[in-house]
């Protein structure tokens, strides 16, 4: 806190709006870790005595201070490439579940949100308090191939490598019919190069197959249609397959389109599951609360959600998963420096493809997993095109390159 030229006490954000979401705000409520460690943040380790004291010399008393586990290069990286772009970005570890970086624009400024109050919330087109890092529903588009594909493995564990289909720009089914983006004809495939080049008309051909008792299961292994296993502020993925889905409701499902949605949280709470073996993490965003003579009043460590999937099953998405970096449609990865298995999305909500939400859901390096990274940029285009190459600054800027 500083002392403004009134002589009143405000809060001091030296990051300005950078963090605006994730440290958030004290002011008409609050939100982020003012509100997760608001506590500490108002309570003084001092003692007695030395209140006693402070309070005779019209001093206050020194609080906690809060640790987080943000990190200001990799924060500062992610904001800057997101510029004008409405969006969210989220990078976790992927064997601690710490949050690195949590992103979400529009933003606003901390330090001046008593004043900017009332235009942040009568504006009709607003929605700069939304974090859309953990609140923002999204379809996922081609992201979600990653739980089709688990699914198909899942029902399939001995013949899955046998998968072929032939890939004409579409597929028909029913009257009903979806194309590959752009239309593209991908030919002869198997499963890897289905995801790999992110075939919807394999995709749907997929689904088609699927049991969807048993894949409505794996949805729910995974939190689809119920809480998130975090501390953190999310809303809830939805994803709907079962006895009343119709055939085109599953060719939908099976490409992220239709009515399945989900956040960028749980999208990367899924991605480092796969790169940490199975196991879930609970993401957090506090390291430590020290008091004033650097004394750890409370420190956070990594909780485990559960296994959502197998080793084995882990191992088999990672496979796919860096497919689509080396020879898909994220190949512009592909580098000297650092592995990545990642998937592209783009979520289509309207007639014009450049209108998509551009995806990127990612980890690195493969051999032994340090950081996920998941992106969306709202109606910026194809995921390849835009939030691949934010992956990029984020991976190169982690790595050092």
């Amino acid at each position: 806190s500083r002392i403004d030229e009134n002589g009143v006490e405000r809060r001091y954000y030296p990051y300005g709006s950078v963090f605006a979401h994730a440290v958030g705000y004290s002011v008409n409520g609050r939100m982020g870790i003012e509100d997760y460690a608001n506590y500490y943040l108002m309570h003084s380790g001092a003692s007695l005595s030395e209140r006693v004291e402070n309070d005779l010399e019209n001093v206050k008393d020194p609080g906690y201070d809060v640790l987080s586990t943000l990190d200001v290069n990799l924060q500062q990286v992610a904001d800057d490439y997101l510029g004008l772009y409405n969006g969210a970005v989220i990078v976790t570890e992927a064997k601690t579940g710490r949050v690195l970086v949590m992103v979400s624009h529009p933003n606003f400024n901390p330090g001046s949100i008593r004043e900017d109050w009332d235009a942040i919330t009568s504006d009709p087109k607003g929605s700069q308090l939304l974090n859309r890092a953990t609140q923002g529903l999204y379809p996922p588009g081609s992201t979600f191939k990653i739980i089709t594909a688990l699914e198909y493995y899942r029902e399939n564990p001995d013949t899955w490598q046998d998968y072929a289909y032939t890939c004409t720009g579409n597929i028909m089914h029913e009257d009903y019919r979806i194309s590959c983006i752009y239309g593209t004809v991908h030919g002869d495939l198997d499963l890897e190069s289905s995801f790999a080049r992110s075939c919807n008309s394999s995709f749907v051909n997929i689904g088609l197959s699927l049991d969807r008792s048993m894949w409505a299961q794996t949805m729910d292994e995974l939190y689809f249609n119920r809480r998130l296993p975090t501390d953190l502020l999310a809303n809830t993925g939805r994803a709907y397959v079962g006895a009343a889905s119709t055939d085109y409701d599953i060719m939908q499902t099976s490409i992220g389109q239709g009515k399945t949605t989900l956040t960028p949280l749980h999208l990367n709470m899924i991605t480092q599951a796969i790169a940490n073996g199975g196991e879930m993490l609970r993401p957090y965003l506090i390291d430590e609360i020290v008091d004033k003579d650097g004394r750890v009043i409370r420190s956070y460590a990594p909780e485990s959600a559960g296994s959502v999937m197998s080793a084995e099953e882990a191992d088999y998405l990672t496979d796919l998963m860096t497919a689509v970096c080396e020879y898909g449609t994220a190949r512009v990865l592909l580098n000297d420096n650092y592995t990545v298995a990642g998937k592209t999305g783009t979520a289509e909500f309207a007639n014009d493809i450049n209108e998509s939400h551009a995806w990127f859901t990612a980890f690195a390096p493969v051999e032994d997993p340090e950081i996920c990274v998941t992106i969306i940029i709202e109606k910026a285009g194809t995921g390849v095109e835009y939030a691949v190459p934010l992956a990029k600054r984020i991976f190169d800027a982690y790595f050092g390159v």
